[in-house]
């Protein structure tokens, strides 16, 4: 059930943006904005579900393995999208992207992020797969399982390490490139998933942990935020 939740929701992004593609082309800030709303839901929602996996058995080989499968489909199927607020600082910091459009494509990551914790609550609420059951109830499921300061550093070194082989990447065949990034992000997960979720990603923290951003909005501001924003920037000013 879990799987065809997901499928179902690629499936529909992929609709959306063509959609989007096609009728929207003259009106290239809305289309930006739409475009990468849909892609980072996506990601959002599919990641949302599979936290819910992380304990089916046998562990951690399902989880990892689901993991490294559909982050090759994000990258087949959502190329164009960053779907991530340090992704879109690049161009920005190098003035490929202009501030007002840089802005708009972070909005609707953040706004996706919102939307997918919403579709996916609803969801759970349904009940339609044993991994729902009691999904609402758990609150602030807290990712971070070792001290702030730790935290923070493997945030931050799971960000410099993921967006330089983003950049060093760039001049490998696409269709090689996908499974790369796939490897390097399942090795993270299963390096750090169990200390800080290995998430490395704004928008994404904040759909998985909206209640622990409520309860404990400085702590996780500044791992799920700060920590990955400033490792983008050590790399931008390095390279």
């Amino acid at each position: 059930s879990s799987l065809l939740l997901m499928s179902g929701v690629v499936v529909t992004v992929g609709l959306c943006r063509r959609l989007a593609r096609r009728r929207l082309r003259s009106r290239p800030h809305l289309f930006a904005f739409l475009v990468e709303m849909f892609s980072t839901f996506q990601i959002c929602a599919c990641t949302n579900e599979l936290s819910l996996l992380g304990n089916v058995e046998p562990k951690p080989h399902t989880a990892l393995t689901l993991t490294y499968g559909f982050t090759v489909l994000h990258g087949l199927t959502l190329a164009g999208s960053t779907c991530n607020p340090c992704g879109t600082l690049q161009p920005m910091w190098g003035g490929g992207t202009s501030l007002r459009m840089g802005g708009l494509k972070i909005a609707a990551q953040f706004v996706a992020a919102v939307l997918a914790r919403a579709f996916m609550h609803f969801i759970w609420s349904l009940e339609m797969a044993e991994p729902h059951f009691g999904a609402l109830s758990q609150g602030c499921s807290s990712p971070m399982q070792t001290t702030e300061v730790q935290a923070f550093c493997i945030e931050l070194l799971f960000s410099v390490v993921f967006q330089l082989a983003v950049l060093r990447a760039e001049s490998v065949n696409p269709k090689y490139r996908v499974h790369l990034i796939a490897l390097l992000i399942t090795m993270l997960v299963y390096a750090g998933g169990n200390l800080t979720g290995a998430i490395f990603n704004p928008a994404l923290a904040f759909s998985l942990h909206a209640d622990c951003f409520y309860d404990k909005f400085l702590s996780y501001s500044l791992v799920y935020w700060i920590a990955p924003s400033l490792g983008k920037f050590l790399i931008l000013y390095v390279f």
